[in-house]
């Protein structure tokens, strides 16, 4: 389902509640007019009213009143009605006893628009006769006639229904209007703490902990949801913390049951299974480094240092060397100079270097050369003879817990550690072409170039 919009949702119920006041301010209106008598007893239009509806022509022209019940009820409540009409074409009606007083007025109907009679010297209150021009089936028509009657229920709903047609309809729809252009521009500028807020959250990462998202600037009614997601934050960083030492103290109980299962393998004496025993106790030992690296890898960026590549990747083959060959490799190093500087941790780039050695020494078939080249432009390659890696399976060797083989050897973390680390100096890792066999990894750094004293140069 679509969620609904915050601007269209307010514009609906605010024109709602708009419509429905100007309704009830009319009804309240109405009953405070019928509660106080105006409309029974001093509505001085009620005669007039149904006089005019009930005006029509008959076939000669002339005009005639044509029983309406309004008429039939108005000659019930005023038996002795009087009433002298004519058009603008000097056609004229009149009936029942005019009084005297006025007799003067039917003569002078052509010099009188409106006017408004009565005995009364001031004029005070309700007035006796009234002489108006309205609009009539027949067009405009003069009426004089007295002011007795009163206005019916279903005059009174037909003048509220039409007054909220011609008058309240467009003040609805010019507020509608009104609404529909303002409400999104005042929920804009409202929210407009809760759009930097959004952009915050869309920036966190599972590796940047301590983020707060920021609650000064929201509306109140949202800044409890941004608390609450604060204090979730709070929560995962707590667990992550817990993680992460567990990971830790894991890595550190481990490393000294291997030093002591790597004595005891190498005072066996030499042969097939030593040599096995060795290469487990390796992977053993590689894992323990792995954890570790983990748990430390996010707080080495502040202390990157110049690191020669060249340097690095002959220590590494001078650690790995002995097991490379034991395992049936040919080793070989290609290095383009003899310093290759980067900016950044030496300890954790031999880490990965060691582990794409310790992968190519894994699944390279037992067979073949195992190559380490060094390039000036920032990047070292790990090559072997053996199967190679699948084209379909080249990104998904870098997820954590996924091994290259079904051999059971290795955590997979390996090359999932290898990513971080690149990630973390600005690099990258990949699976490139090898040749017709074989698997070749490429560690690329940024191409920055190092000033004496160590100093970074962009």
């Amino acid at each position: 389902m679509r969620q609904p919009s915050l601007k269209w949702l307010l514009v609906s119920r605010l024109v709602t509640l708009q419509a429905c006041m100007i309704a009830t301010a009319l009804l309240i209106i109405t009953a405070a007019l019928w509660s106080t008598g105006y409309l029974l007893d001093d509505y001085e239009g009620a005669s007039l009213d149904v006089l005019a509806e009930a005006t029509e022509r008959d076939m000669a022209g002339e005009l005639v009143l044509r029983e309406t019940p309004d008429l039939v009820n108005l000659r019930t409540g005023v038996p002795d009605l009087w009433f002298a009409i004519r058009d603008k074409q000097g056609h004229r009606l009149q009936k029942g006893s005019i009084p005297p007083a006025y007799l003067p007025a039917i003569a002078m109907l052509d010099q009188i628009s409106d006017a408004r009679l009565s005995n009364r010297p001031e004029l005070a209150g309700k007035p006796d006769a009234v002489i108006k021009w309205v609009d009539s089936p027949v067009g405009r028509i003069q009426i004089l006639t007295g002011t007795k009657g009163q206005m019916s229920v279903q005059r009174l709903a037909r003048g509220i229904s039409g007054g909220l047609t011609s008058l309240i309809l467009p003040v609805i729809v010019l507020m509608a209007l009104a609404t529909l252009l303002a409400t999104p521009l005042v929920v804009r500028r409202a929210l407009v703490g809760l759009r930097r807020t959004v952009a915050q959250a869309a920036h966190i990462e599972f590796d940047k902990r301590g983020t707060q998202l920021q609650a000064s600037d929201v509306p109140i009614e949202i800044s409890a949801l941004v608390r609450a997601v604060n204090d979730a934050l709070l929560r995962l960083d707590a667990g992550y913390e817990r993680h992460q030492r567990f990971l830790a103290q894991a890595a550190h109980e481990l490393r000294t049951p291997i030093a002591i299962l790597n004595a005891r393998i190498s005072a066996l004496p030499a042969g097939t299974d030593k040599r096995d025993l060795l290469e487990d106790a390796a992977r053993l030992t590689t894992l323990a480094g792995q954890l570790l690296d983990l748990q430390r890898l996010d707080q080495k960026r502040n202390h990157f240092q110049p690191v020669n590549l060249t340097a690095m990747a002959k220590q590494v083959l001078f650690d790995l060397g002995p097991l490379a060959l034991g395992a049936g490799y040919e080793v070989n190093f290609e290095p383009e100079g003899d310093e290759v500087l980067v900016i950044g941790d030496q300890t954790s780039l031999e880490r990965a270097l060691t582990n794409l050695v310790q992968n190519a020494i894994d699944h390279g078939g037992r067979q073949g050369t195992i190559t380490v080249r060094v390039g000036k432009s920032h990047f070292i390659e790990v090559s072997d003879e053996g199967n190679g890696i699948a084209w379909d399976a080249r990104e998904q060797i870098f997820e954590p817990f996924n091994r290259l083989g079904s051999d059971g050897r290795g955590a997979g973390l390996g090359l999932n550690l290898v990513r971080e680390i690149m990630q973390l100096h600005g690099g990258g890792i990949a699976v490139v072409n090898a040749g017709s066999k074989g698997a070749c990894m490429k560690m690329t750094f940024p191409s920055e170039k190092i000033a004496d004293g160590g100093v970074r140069v962009a």
